[in-house]
């Protein structure tokens, strides 16, 4: 992946070749600037890669529109960020059924369903509740409830506990590996060791490359990216 032209050209990543299948989560360590951030957005669809493929359950995503890319996001993919992107006029509930609600579900399914990942995340009875009234660590909580609600198979986290203190860090990994292991595959980015070690792999990042890393195969594919720049 490389942004710019010519000698202002900058190589965000090169030589990628990452998998991750279900029920498994990988934790991507590095230092600032590593590239770790444009993996998980170039994983998500949100950034189109200048080189090389990314395969999300057998579809490449280099074959589909923008409107195709944007309803995979909404049924396939989950994204968690540190900073949480609640709609701050919508209630905790209205949060996680959005994107059901953007993909044509009927208000009475959506809300179950919405009330199912509330549940989930140990926050049902906060159901109606603004982000405003809710802790840092509530609010993360609905977070990660928007992004396993529905038929999401691939979660993407980029430091979601950056922001939270040490307990409630890991209430938020205990929840993110509860839906891994439910039948998701899962990209962690994180600077902590123990929030790493909830993984059951771990890639390190540097320069943009995979420098270290171990690899578990388990049966089921799930994301593929690969090629000589991604």
């Amino acid at each position: 992946m490389q942004y710019g032209k010519g000698e202002a050209s900058v190589t965000a990543l090169s030589g990628i070749d990452l998998e991750v299948n279900v029920g498994e989560l990988v934790a991507v360590m590095g230092a600032s600037g590593s590239g770790k951030s444009t993996l998980l957005t170039i994983a998500g669809g949100l950034t189109t890669p200048t080189a090389g493929e990314v395969v999300v359950g057998g579809t490449y995503l280099s074959t589909l529109p923008a409107k195709g890319i944007a309803q995979l996001r909404r049924r396939t993919l989950g994204f968690v960020f540190q900073d949480f992107n609640l709609v701050p006029s919508l209630t905790a509930l209205e949060n996680v059924t959005l994107p059901l609600e953007l993909d044509g579900w009927r208000g009475v399914k959506a809300r179950s369903a919405g009330h199912d990942a509330l549940r989930a995340v140990e926050l049902d009875e906060r159901a109606d509740a603004y982000p405003d009234d809710l802790s840092g660590g509530q609010q993360q909580r609905v977070a990660i409830a928007r992004a396993v609600v529905g038929p999401r198979r691939l979660i993407l986290a980029d430091e979601p506990t950056g922001a939270l203190d040490s307990t409630t860090g890991e209430l938020v990994m205990r929840m993110l590996r509860r839906r891994i292991d439910a039948g998701a595959g899962g990209i962690l980015v994180t600077h902590d060791p123990r929030h790493a070690a909830w993984a059951d792999r771990i890639v390190f990042l540097r320069d943009g490359r995979i420098t270290d890393g171990t690899r578990r195969e388990t049966p089921e594919q799930l994301l593929v990216g690969g090629g000589r720049h991604v």
